[in-house]
């Protein structure tokens, strides 16, 4: 809205019109949500100044506070989640308008859109896995299927957790809305340019600091849980109680032994030096090693041949490993076969609970794989030794999302990943609408589809 009107402005000192262009500036550089008539074009615009756009004819789905809110929430997280909020009607078409708003936006991330009284999501693959979207989509819509604000926020605290990557730079550039006209857009745009530098300097030292604080915080949380590991096959080593002496000891358990003895002393020091959290896969990968040792020894010393090498137990890798795949799904998930170990695959059998590895996270204690993907290079230093199963192995579930993206496994082989465009930058058009996931085709039931496995879901 202009700052004048057609009436002559009345005469103000040069420090009160400075502050009320500084305060304007300052309302405009927040990213946030945007108000505005559109098509696909208009809300790509938007959401390349701010995560949540609302179209004025579906403002009732999403109350303007509640997208204020939402908006903060994601800018504090500092993710590239992107929400819009749009009427049915017919220039967003129900088969391609997430396509095609991922298109013009041109930055990679998660896309939320709440078309009508209905709802879907997509991403790219390196930000959150099709698995992980299209899981957490249904999940959204049988728990708040009228409540369009209960279902975004629902949606959008789960990606925050699962998005990789951050904000898009341009949220920082929100100051460049062409909302207002005339000279009142001159007199903003003088504050923007005087105060800008400065702006675009804190705002990337802030996502900066951001980032380093997050990684801290998951390496923390990640040397708890190796510690915790490290400790218990330490304990396990301790109850064999072997001894290279003692009779009937032969050359194969003393190899086996030695190398139990080298995977716990290189896995403590590993730890220890660790300054990063991608450092911690190293690490389990040297305590899976090791596990596989211990349970070769202690089949050697029982007469027994020693296991075929396979995976860890998947509900627990402390179990050490799996003997034989069960059927397995996560809450509100699909089944798929898990390695478990003999005495999680009886349980299972018998219907009953698997011993699962239990995290701390901020909700509170969670299996391991509903942890967030903070947790991923402890469990890809696990799995990863199974890279073109890993995806099936957690697909659906919140830690599933980064080791299925491409990158998960650029350095076992997989030769994907370290070339694509990282959550929040800029791709353009140029992605892969069968890789990006979730479906966007049929609503209800209805048909369309956007090119593809793109176009493959339903609304």
């Amino acid at each position: 809205m202009p700052l004048t009107t057609g009436a002559r402005p009345r005469r103000r000192s040069l420090l009160a019109l400075v502050t009320l262009l500084l305060a304007g500036a300052a309302a405009l550089l927040a990213p946030g949500t945007a108000y505005a008539a559109s098509g696909p074009a208009e809300v790509a615009e938007a959401l390349k100044k701010g995560p949540v756009y609302v179209d004025p004819r579906a403002a009732g789905q999403l109350p303007k506070a509640d997208a204020e809110a939402l908006a903060k929430k994601i800018t504090d997280a500092d993710k590239p989640v992107f929400v819009a909020v749009l009427p049915a009607a017919d220039e967003f078409p129900r088969a391609t308008v997430i396509s095609d708003v991922r298109t013009l936006t041109g930055v990679t991330g998660v896309y939320a859109v709440r078309l009508g009284d209905a709802f879907s999501a997509g991403s790219d693959p390196q930000v959150m896995s099709r698995g992980a979207v299209d899981n957490l989509r249904g999940a959204v819509r049988r728990s708040s299927p009228d409540d369009a604000t209960a279902q975004l926020d629902g949606f959008v605290d789960q990606a925050l957790q699962q998005a990789k990557g951050s904000a898009p730079a341009s949220w920082a550039d929100g100051a460049d809305d062409e909302e207002g006209s005339g000279g009142s857009g001159a007199l903003i745009l003088g504050a923007v340019v005087v105060a800008g530098g400065a702006g675009a300097y804190v705002l990337y030292r802030r996502g900066k600091r951001q980032r380093e604080e997050r990684e801290r915080a998951e390496l923390a949380a990640l040397r708890t849980v190796v510690d915790e590991d490290i400790t218990a096959f330490g304990e396990e080593l301790d109850r064999l109680g072997f001894s290279p002496s003692e009779p009937g000891a032969d050359d194969a358990m003393r190899q086996d032994y030695g190398q139990v003895l080298d995977a716990y002393e290189t896995a403590r020091t590993q730890v220890a030096a660790a300054t990063r959290p991608d450092e911690i896969r190293p690490v389990v990968e040297t305590l899976e090693q090791g596990r596989f040792a211990l349970a070769s020894l202690a089949a050697r010393r029982a007469g027994d041949p020693p296991p075929e090498r396979r995976v860890p137990c998947f509900f627990d890798p402390r179990h050490g490993p799996s003997v034989s795949d069960v059927l397995w799904a996560p809450p509100g998930g699909t089944d798929r076969a898990v390695p478990a170990c003999a005495t999680d695959a009886e349980l299972t059998a018998r219907g009953g609970t698997p011993r699962s590895r239990m995290v701390d996270t901020a909700q509170g204690p969670q299996p391991y794989w509903n942890a967030g993907p903070g947790y991923a290079p402890w469990a890809g230093g696990y799995f990863g030794v199974a890279a073109g199963a890993v995806g099936g192995l957690l697909m659906g579930t919140m830690i599933g999302s980064m080791l299925s993206a491409p990158s998960a496994f650029a350095d076992s082989g997989a030769g994907l990943g370290e070339s694509l465009p990282e959550g929040g930058d800029v791709s353009g058009a140029d992605f892969d609408t069968a890789d990006f996931g979730g479906g966007f085709g049929g609503f209800g039931g209805g048909s369309g589809d956007s090119g593809g496995d793109f176009g493959g879901g339903d609304w």
